[in-house]
């Protein structure tokens, strides 16, 4: 089939280059002039695994390409994905700008039937507005499918190649069929193809992440209450995670979500519930306790060394993105918290194994980057580890204690025990455990 995908950014990169592994002609359009030509001469704008070989080996063999021009891919495709970002707005709802400009583009370039479909997260509403954007600059006929997606940063080629649903909203059955056929190589393993109306697709996204988001806040209100009460939270989460019903994922204790979609669209969720006077309780609580989460560590840093003692302390930190496997610094908790600390005239000294380039924007001069893991160690007073970079997991304990001026470490995310840490004669606090 002929696909045309706006907006080559994270979703529209790895949508293009998939549907293109499968046969399909794919032309990505994205109006950055300099990542079009970046993509051209295979410069990949994102750090994704995998992802480079795809788009690489799809374009040499020209079924994957690469446009400034909305006219050129809409005239030449059956389907029109829409992929730009939507960033949350001042009042906290989703910024559909981007959307509707494509939109109106796209109806000036229509030239036969098409079926253009919402990729972006979007709220509920949008593909009807979508709709009536694009019947008023073309008399051609048309249909518009809400078709979220559900890609983890960092899995995002397996979780498109290998799907666990296809969610297509679809108030035609045509511009539904459509949409399902491009899919159904991905499916043959029999996971379901999920036909619904565009409105219930729409909130179908936002239920999801909401629901993972509440896990994660759940997971964490436990694990501080089990630091309170003498609890292991690590024995508390297999316990619950055993039950069927519950579930071993998303219940991690930590310093809180970040990314581009948990926190926007829980954002955007809540906006929409007050656009329809509809409340979301639980929805507020889950974002609030996120925030405090963030700068939770902040606290036992500030406990530790003493209120007003941190000025002058040098601290190392092991990992940036807001989740490894990714260089995504998107409300990434490492940024509040590391933030705090420089404000406070702690000297920070950090390493990512990928995302020096993209945390610059957010710290610019605020930190140093160390050039590896154990040269952010030297002369620090305590560590950081904030991302859970596989490289961070079974660091040599003897070496770490040797470069250090201080031997205390503060755990984020749970990577060491409690009890080796005490063995390799290391202060050590955490999330939910009892600190050494």
């Amino acid at each position: 089939m002929k696909v045309c995908v706006i907006g080559s950014g994270y979703v529209g990169l790895v949508a293009g280059a998939c549907f293109a592994e499968y046969g399909n002609h794919v032309i990505c359009v994205d109006k950055d002039s300099k990542k079009i030509e970046d993509l051209k001469k295979g410069i990949i704008p994102i750090y994704e695994p995998g992802l480079s070989e795809l788009v690489l080996n799809n374009h040499k063999e020209n079924r994957l390409g690469f446009s400034t021009s909305i006219q050129e891919g809409v005239e030449g495709s059956e389907i029109i994905f829409i992929a730009v970002g939507t960033p949350t707005s001042d009042d906290g709802s989703a910024d559909l700008s981007a959307v509707f400009a494509v939109a109106e583009q796209i109806g000036k370039s229509i030239n036969g039937y098409k079926v253009i479909v919402d990729k972006s997260t979007v709220p509920v509403g949008t593909a009807a507005k979508v709709k009536e954007i694009i019947s008023k600059n073309t008399k051609h006929e048309f249909d518009v499918v809400s078709n979220p997606e559900f890609l983890k940063e960092g899995a995002a080629i397996d979780d498109f190649m290998k799907p666990e649903r296809v969610v297509i909203g679809a108030d035609s059955e045509r511009a539904g069929s459509l949409v399902a056929q491009l899919y159904a190589p991905f499916v043959l393993n029999g996971n379901p193809i999920i036909k619904m109306g565009t409105v219930s697709a729409e909130l179908t996204k936002y239920a999801c992440n909401a629901f993972l988001a509440t896990k994660i806040s759940f997971a964490n209100e436990i694990a501080n209450l089990c630091e309170t009460v003498g609890a292991d939270y690590e024995d508390v989460r297999k316990g619950m995670g055993t039950d069927s019903r519950i579930g071993r994922q998303f219940l991690y204790a930590g310093i809180g979500y970040g990314g581009s979609c948990f926190p926007k669209d829980v954002r955007a969720l809540i906006r929409t519930s007050e656009n329809f006077s509809s409340s979301l309780r639980i929805i507020r609580e889950v974002e609030r306790v996120n925030e405090d989460q963030k700068v939770r560590l902040y606290t036992k840093i500030e406990d530790f060394f003493g209120k007003g003692q941190i000025k002058g302390k040098t601290l190392a930190v092991w990992g940036l993105a807001f989740k490894p496997g990714t260089d995504d610094m998107r409300e990434a908790p490492s940024i509040p918290l590391l933030l705090k600390l420089h404000e406070e005239g702690a000297k920070i000294k950090a390493f990512d194994p990928v995302s020096k380039e993209t945390s610059e924007y957010y710290f610019k001069d605020k930190i140093e980057y160390a050039k590896d893991a154990y040269d952010a160690l030297e002369g620090a007073d305590a560590l950081l580890l904030l991302t859970e970079w596989r490289e961070f997991r079974e660091p040599d304990f003897s070496r770490i204690k040797k470069l250090m001026k201080g031997h205390v470490i503060f755990d984020g995310r749970n990577q060491y025990r409690p009890d080796h840490m005490k063995k390799e004669g290391f202060k050590y606090f955490s999330i939910g455990k009892q600190s050494v």
